[in-house]
């Protein structure tokens, strides 16, 4: 029941803003402030003899010996008060005006109700500052204890229109609302030597991602986690270090399975690169060096201390490390932003969240939960068999002189891949002059740096030498309006580009254009010209095909960009010839039937009359089509009827 009230205490005092700290009175007043860091200083702890303690412990009611105990505490602080310097803390004097304070009439303050109401609000309050005093000695069920029983009591107070009674009681509940706030973000704060503070959760969601890598043999998602699994091995010893150095829970080193499966070179849509998928802007905040050389987001080590920092940063606005990781995964000011837009108030929980996130990031905390159920049993989902690799051995030497990682590594007798496992961070295998600390396998400085001298200068990376390569994997965007019997592959062929591109760049759903609509084409290159336009001089010749088990005239034509009709008058073929195993095809060049047209859009297709007895199978088969392609183009199912007399159309 005490929760229940608690639940209800945020639920309906969220009103005015979001979290804020509690010891500047003034802080209160800025309602746009989501959550600061809480800090007590020690000086502030506050110190009871023997007799307070006993009197709090003696008999009489919970009010009476929390009354008790703070009173003490007054008489303790009252002298403190006044050592603190109002210029310290920079408060201004505010006119009486600008809080629009409304002047009572005396007989309203003589009123037995009114008195009765203000006692009652008076008694909240003093429960308010004794779970202050429980709160700051560390005991937090009593400090919530005391919030509950303040809860209950403004819960029942009928301000009866009386806006300064109603203004009173709004800043109770905020102050209950706030101090709820404070002591469960209180009880998530990761101190030095506890580190399991994310809870197991287990529900319908994490269960789900769990079937997803765990069930079926050849199930994708299974090797994925097989091979994440055994490479977390290399670079978990470290994370785990790092983690404990920073107070922070050891589990969370199994968050790069989720990010990036544990490889160095991940590379996700939002060009987020590295073990821990930063963005180039997060990377370049938390200390990671982007240049022509190198890319520091892409070094294991430096890019584990900066994932440690920016989480204990988003650790410090959310308190909840559920909340952290989706934070994590789609950005601090996008789950602010879901935070806001709540009606149901935030306590601290990432469910409460979890519907109004992006699916991507929904997900995202349920896979890491799953992935913590799965590595803390090994045995009962098979990965006990799996042994993981170990972290490399190497050393560092510094090198001035800037060289080619394919020369070091033939100077000291190692592989150049070895080199460049070592150095990930370098982007185009090229140590930069100035001063570089270089990892080189065990035993192998000395020797690099006494044949240094014999190592050529590799030359410098000019801006035109690093644009090569981008402008060989550049789009040039075309529109295409779409036009009855255009398919995805026809368009992906024409274009020379793939089905795949089309579909990301568009946002197609279920592989499925519509007619009149216009949608992007990237093409390849600068000139953007499609297959279709090319210049005749680089039209193809005709080439041979060997038919072999399972091929067919349509997926024979599929596959050289061709129609059936062409194959068959280009070869002889009669209507419905049935190929044979190792038969040679020639396959006609598009320059020798498209010299004067332009290229058909979609596949020669004839109408079929359907006769009685017909179905689907056999129709396809009659005509050598594959029945997906039948139904497709005929828009059936596997369950559609077909009558006699219906008109469908074959190849």
């Amino acid at each position: 029941m005490k929760m229940h009230i608690i639940f209800l205490s945020v639920l309906l005092s969220f009103v005015c803003g979001c979290a804020q700290p509690l010891n500047n009175v003034l802080a209160f007043q800025d309602k746009n402030t989501l959550c600061k860091t809480i800090s007590t200083d020690s000086e502030f702890k506050t110190t009871y003899d023997a007799d307070a303690d006993a009197e709090s412990e003696g008999d009489g009611s919970d009010f009476q010996k929390k009354d008790t105990v703070l009173s003490k505490v007054n008489e303790e602080t009252g002298s403190r008060e006044a050592e603190y310097d109002v210029e310290e803390y920079d408060v201004e004097e505010y006119d009486v005006e600008e809080y629009d304070v409304e002047e009572y009439d005396m007989e309203e303050y003589e009123n037995s109700s009114f008195e009765e109401t203000q006692s009652v609000l008076d008694k909240a309050l003093k429960f308010c500052d004794v779970s202050q005093v429980f709160w700051q000695k560390g005991e937090a069920e009593k400090a919530l204890d005391s919030l509950d029983e303040a809860y209950s009591l403004i819960v029942e107070v009928d301000a009866d229109g009386n806006s300064g009674l109603m203004r009173q009681k709004e800043e109770l509940r905020f102050t209950i609302s706030k101090r709820i706030l404070e002591i469960y973000a209180s009880r998530n704060v990761v101190a030095k030597g506890k580190h399991n503070a994310i809870p197991m959760v287990m529900n319908e969601h994490v269960q789900a991602e769990i079937d997803r890598f765990t069930k079926y043999s050849n199930n994708k998602k299974k090797n994925f986690f097989a091979r994440a699994y055994r490479r977390s091995g290399k670079y978990r010893p470290y994370i785990v270090a790092e983690l404990e150095k920073a107070g922070m829970p050891a589990e969370l080193s199994w968050l790069p399975l989720i990010e990036s499966g544990f490889t160095v070179y991940a590379l996700s849509k939002a060009r987020a690169l590295g073990l821990w998928q930063f963005i180039r802007s997060t990377g370049s905040k938390f200390g990671l060096k982007h240049d022509r050389y190198v890319d520091e987001r892409l070094n294991p080590e430096k890019a584990t201390k900066a994932a440690v920092a920016y989480m204990k940063e988003l650790h410090n606005i959310f308190g909840d490390w559920s909340t952290v990781l989706a934070a994590y995964n789609c950005g601090e000011n996008r789950v602010l932003r879901v935070i806001r837009q709540q009606n149901v108030n935030y306590l601290d929980n990432f469910w409460d969240l979890y519907k109004r996130l992006p699916r991507e990031t929904a997900r995202f905390v349920p896979k890491f939960l799953a992935t913590l159920h799965i590595v803390s049993n090994p045995e009962k989902y098979g990965l006990d068999s799996i042994s993981t690799y170990s972290p490399s051995e190497y050393e560092t030497v510094m090198i001035s002189k800037q060289v080619n990682l394919k020369d070091a590594a033939k100077m000291i007798g190692v592989s150049k891949k070895t080199l460049k496992e070592l150095n990930s961070e370098l982007r185009h295998n090229i140590v930069p002059a100035g001063g570089y600390s270089l990892k080189v396998p065990p035993n192998t400085g000395d020797l690099l740096i006494s044949r240094l001298d014999e190592m050529p200068v590799a030359p410098l990376l000019t801006q035109k030498s690093t644009k090569k390569k981008k402008s060989k994997a550049s789009f040039r965007v075309r529109h295409h309006k779409v036009k009855k019997g255009d398919t995805l592959s026809t368009l992906a062929r024409r274009y020379r580009t793939t089905v795949k591109k089309i579909v990301r760049y568009n946002k197609i759903r279920k592989n499925r254009i519509v007619v009149g609509k216009t949608i992007k084409i990237p093409v390849r290159g600068s000139s953007g010209k499609s297959e279709a336009y090319a210049s005749k001089k680089k039209r193809r010749k005709a080439s041979r095909h060997v038919v072999k088990k399972g091929d067919s005239l349509w997926n024979i034509a599929r596959r050289y960009g061709t129609t059936t009709k062409k194959i068959s008058g280009f070869n002889g073929l009669r209507k419905n010839a049935k190929l044979r195993i190792g038969q040679v095809l020639k396959i006609p060049g598009r320059g020798k039937y498209n010299k004067n047209k332009k290229v058909r859009r979609g596949y020669d297709l004839r109408t079929y009359r359907v006769k009685r007895g017909d179905i689907p199978q056999t129709i396809a088969k009659r005509y050598n089509m594959p029945l997906k392609r039948f139904l497709r183009v005929n828009r059936l199912t596997q369950r559609s009827k077909i009558y006699p007399g219906q008109k469908l159309h074959v190849d």
